[in-house]
């Protein structure tokens, strides 16, 4: 039998600003909300930064209508959760994203420029827990940030930022969710309904994946309740902590 991982529940004392980082509108919809939903209710300030504005992602609407609408979705969904700052990078395509120096920079910059005490993203892994394969986007943004980490507080590590006003930038740590080896939980028993509502404002994106695609109700219900056995509570945001 495999053994359960323990998880702690994450110090949410050592941090006041979050920023948020990924690459499709939605991504972060899939649960994280929830925790942005309790953090923002405790006088956080949390921001969001997409890679893409997930133009690929509606295979019935071309990507320059899609773009737009997806945009307007995921600040609609940030809005749900009490987030007024949604940002995008320029210059990186849905579906096509590349771990480099460009997408760093990007990171990087927006760092500097937010000087977050905690930055969040999603995995970087082949796989999510349960075995589905992750995208190709998400690998290369997760890793991406983890590396822009460093990058952001090492004045020599793009010194074209220093040049542009951006002063180097250390970040405590980085939680990595949906994570195939978490370490740590973030409780989201009384912030499903929020995370229901951020995930609901994807209402063009959702519909264009028909009718079998379960609601988000029950999605996030199977995402935030899975880990019950293994942090004691009904909903929960599960992540590796990386300092």
């Amino acid at each position: 039998m495999t053994e359960q991982p323990s998880l702690e529940p994450l110090d949410e004392s050592t941090f006041e600003t979050v920023l948020c980082v990924v690459a499709h509108p939605d991504d972060l919809e899939y649960g994280v909300a929830a925790a942005v939903d309790r953090w923002v209710r405790a006088g956080k300030t949390v921001t969001y930064l997409l890679a893409t504005r997930g133009e690929a992602g509606i295979e019935t609407m071309p990507p320059a209508e899609a773009g737009p609408l997806r945009e307007q979705e995921e600040r609609d969904g940030a809005a749900r959760v009490g987030v007024e700052v949604v940002e995008f990078l320029d210059g990186f395509h849905d579906g096509v994203v590349e771990h480099g120096l460009a997408l760093r920079k990007g990171i990087a910059r927006e760092i500097r420029r937010r000087r977050p005490d905690l930055l969040v993203t999603v995995t970087y892994a082949d796989r999510f827990p349960g075995g589905m394969a992750n995208q190709a986007d998400h690998r290369a943004v997760g890793l991406a940030v983890v590396d822009a980490k460093a990058d952001a507080g090492n004045r020599w590590i793009f010194p074209e930022l220093v040049e542009e006003g951006h002063e180097p930038w250390q970040v405590a740590h980085v939680l990595v969710c949906a994570d195939p080896e978490p370490t740590h939980f973030v409780d989201v028993s009384e912030h499903f309904d929020a995370a229901v509502a951020s995930l609901s404002a994807h209402d063009a994106y959702l519909a264009a994946l028909g009718s079998h695609y379960p609601e988000p109700a029950e999605l996030l219900a199977q995402i935030l309740g899975g880990p019950a056995e293994v942090t004691g509570v009904p909903y929960a945001v599960t992540g590796r902590v990386i300092g």
